[in-house]
């Protein structure tokens, strides 16, 4: 069921996720079982999402030697309300800090063909990760650069990636086991280097008791279908959030306007973010409800000119929905 539409056109024109058609569905992208290192079979996994009230889940066990290069078969978890879509954590290559690169690509198909990956440890002569992203891409799947803060990723090293569709703007596992989840110092890099990528936040559970259901997407989709879910996700239609819920988002030439569930803990700010230090903030003292909805307006300020733009709602517990870079 679509939500009413509060806003009206004088609102501007509607955000990609919002004008797409369909309804979202609630989804984890990274997660991983005991196919490779993660605690719980992947029956449970899907079981603990399901229960939780998620819509869909990709099981994206780690694709290297040492497990086989698994792409975990979840398709007798699928019922009529919960679907699964095939993933892999994929793996190859070196950064610069010597380390193996990690790529999230989900909707792989089951003959993907891997790399040359045996272990954790990068070896010589593998293929390189710009390569491995071109034919993930091309194989169908939805592709985000992982947990670049964790990694300890260089600008250097994303900018070889010129095909993946996002980064990873917040890895819930990183937060609980380094406390290093941040992406979007690397994104926003990203997008002034020209890169036309989108935010996805994720879990990257291995212990689902200790490091699920903190980060997600939202995907707008015309059915629960995998590869309606996929195409929606390649083509930008989700935002990603840990706990607000969005409805509507437009923009026109001075102002954005997020509408978002009265729902959970109260909100707090709506921040406004783009190339260098341009950024703006409006606050809950300012925002309408409406409806049953909080209706958070921000004047573009500082953004107004620049070539692209994100936004954040934030709640007084700290908690973020992102919306997807805005190219203008």
């Amino acid at each position: 069921m679509t939500d009413v539409e509060i806003l009206s056109a004088a609102d501007g024109d509607a955000m990609q996720a919002f004008a797409a058609a369909g309804q979202f569905y609630k989804g984890n992208l990274h997660t991983h079982s005991n196919r490779s290192d993660g605690a719980l079979e992947p029956e449970e996994v899907c079981a603990r999402y399901r229960a939780r009230g998620y819509d869909f889940i990709a099981l994206t066990d780690h694709f290297i030697g040492a497990y086989g290069y698994p792409i975990t078969d979840t398709l007798p978890y699928r019922t009529n309300a919960f679907t699964t879509v095939l993933g892999a954590e994929v793996h190859t290559g070196k950064m610069a800090n010597g380390e193996l690169w990690h790529l999230l690509a989900v909707g792989l198909p089951p003959e993907f063909a891997p790399p040359h990956a045996p272990g954790f440890s990068p070896v010589d002569g593998a293929e390189s990760a710009a390569g491995l992203t071109r034919r993930a891409v091309a194989a169908g799947a939805f592709v985000a650069i992982a947990h670049p803060q964790w990694s300890g990723l260089t600008l250097e090293d994303a900018m070889e990636i010129d095909a993946a569709h996002a980064v990873e703007i917040y890895n819930h596992g990183c937060a609980v086991d380094s406390d290093r989840p941040d992406g979007t110092a690397m994104l926003d890099l990203l997008l002034s280097n020209g890169r036309r990528l989108t935010a996805c936040a994720t879990d990257d559970a291995h212990d689902i008791d200790r490091d699920a259901f903190g980060g997600w997407v939202q995907v707008k989709s015309e059915s629960l279908a995998p590869e309606a879910l996929v195409a929606a996700l390649r083509n930008g239609d989700y935002y990603a959030s840990q706990g607000p819920v969005l409805t509507e988002g437009r923009i026109n030439a001075e102002m954005l306007t997020l509408v978002a569930e009265k729902s959970g803990a109260p909100m707090d700010r709506l921040v406004l973010m783009g190339p260098g230090s341009a950024s703006a903030v409006a606050y809950a003292d300012q925002f309408e409800e409406r409806e049953g909805k909080i209706v958070a307006r921000i004047p573009l300020g500082r953004c107004a000119d620049t070539p692209w733009l994100r936004a954040s709602l934030i709640d007084i517990e700290g908690r973020r929905a992102w919306t997807n870079p805005i190219w203008r």
